[in-house]
């Protein structure tokens, strides 16, 4: 899907980077405290460390903002997932790296992720599916990464199977972030994706899972 345009008057990008990456880790702490209707533009300006002006040379609307934080995490999970993969792509190893590497990003932008599904529902009829579709693509991005091991001959599973597996495989991740002040007090991140991917890879009983020690 094509990233949606977010209008900016300032041309420089470097400068539209950099300062939607200040206006983002400031509106995230906002939403998490205020919620976005209670969340005012202003608020969002002085939090980036600037004026209103500013703010409106780099987006348009506060919904702008919700846009921005939720294709923040969408790249992250997409450029983590493609790191070291390529190289191992259609195995069982290149799974394994995926998840990792995507609970890894849950873990790096926790707030941001927990500001995506709270506030989602804040956006208007018009926004809502734009916002689905991110967080429905990053299940296709996994779905992608085990749909190359069953074409391998890695795994035997169904079309419904492995579509089921990456919405699992998000949700699990997912969870390290909604159950926070529950599940890391029990575990390490490390343990967390380790324990997680045991488990993953004894529900497809794989043999070659098995066969090979995963730590």
């Amino acid at each position: 899907m094509k990233k949606r345009e977010v209008h900016a008057s300032v041309k420089d990008e470097r400068l539209v980077i950099k300062r939607r990456n200040q206006m983002i880790k400031g509106a995230v702490t906002l939403f998490k405290e205020k919620g976005f209707h209670r969340t005012t533009t202003r608020e969002i300006a002085k939090a980036a460390g600037f004026s209103i002006g500013t703010l409106y040379e780099y987006i348009r609307s506060k919904e702008d903002v919700l846009y921005l934080v939720c294709d923040s995490i969408y790249d992250e999970v997409h450029n983590r997932l493609q790191k070291d993969i390529d190289t191992k792509r259609g195995t069982l190893e290149s799974l394994r790296l995926g998840i990792g590497n995507y609970f890894k990003v849950v873990d790096d932008l926790q707030d941001e992720v927990l500001v995506m599904y709270q506030e989602a529902k804040s956006l208007s009829k018009d926004a809502l599916p734009y916002v689905l579709r991110k967080e429905a693509e990053m299940a296709l991005i996994i779905e992608d990464i085990i749909n190359r091991c069953v074409e391998n001959g890695e795994l035997e599973l169904s079309a419904e199977q492995v579509k089921l597996m990456s919405h699992n495989i998000v949700v699990l991740g997912q969870m390290w972030a909604f159950r926070r002040w529950n599940i890391q007090k029990m575990y390490s991140l490390e343990e967390y994706i380790e324990i997680q991917i045991k488990l993953i890879f004894e529900g497809l009983r794989t043999k070659k899972f098995h066969h090979h020690e995963w730590s």
